[in-house]
């Protein structure tokens, strides 16, 4: 079975405290210590199909946080078919993934972190997530 937005959806919103805008597909979980009050952990990616036109949403495309570079370069050697990146991500720590090359126990293990990575410690701790 491929994932598709409606798994991500799933998963990310059975995480405590998490919320999705409006606006557009993504997710962020609440976080005081941030100036916003939350921080984003998992959202659709915007690919630069013209130059100097407006990136464009590729719902089959999910970009998730990562807990820093290490991991990041971890995940895009392990399966170049499932994970990549662009130059607009790099130094950013945030990995793209190929929704319809994953499975959902690997989505759902990917979000989580990428939730774990953006959520305060002590919610962490009594979510026992």
């Amino acid at each position: 079975m491929v994932a598709d937005q409606a798994d991500v959806r799933r998963i990310a919103l059975s995480l405590p405290e998490t919320i999705e805008p409006e606006d557009n597909f993504g997710f962020r979980v609440r976080n005081s210590s941030s100036k916003s009050g939350s921080k984003q952990f998992a959202w659709v990616w915007h690919e630069r199909v013209t130059p100097g036109k407006p990136r464009v949403p590729r719902p089959d495309v999910l970009a998730v946080r990562v807990a820093g570079q290490g991991e990041k370069d971890m995940l895009l050697a392990s399966d170049p078919d499932k994970f990549f990146t662009e130059p607009h991500y790099d130094g950013f720590p945030a990995v793209l993934v190929r929704l319809p090359a994953i499975g959902e126990d690997e989505l759902r293990e990917l979000i989580t972190d990428a939730w774990r990575s953006q959520a305060p410690r002590k919610l962490i701790r009594d979510s026992g997530r």
